[in-house]
C-alpha cells in the first residue's frame, strides 16, 4: 500500500500589533497541519520577504499602521500565488465586503475562537471562500446594483475641521496614490498627513484610505463639482 503525506499549509502572517503577531505565530507553529514560514508587521515587510513568495496562505490585518491593506491586494495577486485571508478587529461589514471584492478569499474577526481561524486557513487553502452569509448577501446585492445607499452621518461629518476636509479632498483627488503624493499636494509632511488621517478615521469610523475614499464619494465630502 502506498502511503501519501500531505504537505503542511505554508502560512505567512502580517499584523502590526506585535503581541497579536506573537500569539498567532505560536498558534500556527503548534499546528502540525500548518507551517509558519514567516511574519511581518507591515505590507512593505511582507513584499520584501522572500519567504512570502512561498506561502500558500497569507493572513493579514486590514488596518496596518493606519493604512488599508486592501490597497496591496492587487500586487499580492500579481506577484504571489498565495491566497489572502483577512484577520481583522473591525466589525464594519462594508470594509469586509471591499476586502473580498479586492481579492481576499475570506474574512475572520479577531474576536472569534482560534479554531475558526485555523479552519478558515484550511478552507481557503482548499479553494473555498470563508465569509459569513450576511457578507455573501451584501456582496451579491452590490454586484446586482441593489445595495442601498448609505445614509450620511451628519454628526460625524460636522466634527471635521476645515483642514481635515482639505485632506479628504486630496485623498479623493489622488485615489490610490502614495502618501507622499497626497502630502506634497497639501504642502505637509507624510508624518503630518498620517496624524490628520488618524483623526479623520476616528471621527468617521473608517479604516484606511480606501474606505475613506468610498465614504467621501458616498457622502460628497471633499468632492468638488466639475
Amino acid at each position: 500500500m502506498v502511503e501519501t503525506t500531505e504537505r503542511p499549509i505554508r502560512v505567512f502572517l502580517v499584523d502590526d500589533h506585535r503581541a497579536t503577531l506573537w500569539g498567532l505565530e505560536r498558534l500556527i507553529g503548534a499546528t502540525e497541519r500548518m507551517n509558519l514560514i514567516g511574519s511581518a508587521t507591515s505590507v512593505s515587510e511582507l513584499l520584501a520577504s522572500p519567504a512570502s513568495r512561498e506561502a500558500d496562505v497569507i493572513v493579514l490585518d486590514l488596518d496596518l499602521g493606519g493604512c488599508d491593506s486592501t490597497e496591496s491586494f492587487a500586487q499580492l495577486m500579481n506577484d504571489r500565488n498565495a491566497k489572502v485571508l483577512v484577520l481583522t478587529g473591525a466589525r464594519d461589514l462594508d470594509a469586509h465586503r471591499r476586502a473580498v471584492i479586492a481579492g481576499a478569499r475570506g474574512v475572520v474577526r479577531k474576536e472569534e475562537p482560534v479554531d475558526v481561524l485555523l479552519r478558515a486557513i484550511e478552507r481557503v487553502h482548499a479553494g473555498d471562500v470563508w465569509v459569513n452569509r450576511t457578507l455573501i448577501g451584501d456582496i451579491m446585492n452590490m454586484l446586482t446594483g441593489s445595495k442601498p445607499k448609505a445614509a450620511p452621518d451628519d454628526a460625524h461629518i460636522a466634527s471635521l475641521t476645515p483642514k481635515e476636509h482639505e485632506v479628504i479632498a486630496a485623498v479623493v483627488r489622488h485615489k490610490g496614490a502614495k502618501s507622499l503624493v497626497v502630502a506634497d499636494d497639501l504642502g505637509i509632511s507624510e508624518h503630518t498627513l498620517r496624524n490628520h488621517l488618524t483623526a479623520i478615521y476616528h471621527k468617521l469610523e473608517v479604516h484606511g484610505r480606501l474606505e475613506l475614499y468610498v465614504y467621501a464619494k458616498e457622502h460628497g465630502i471633499g468632492v468638488t463639482a466639475a
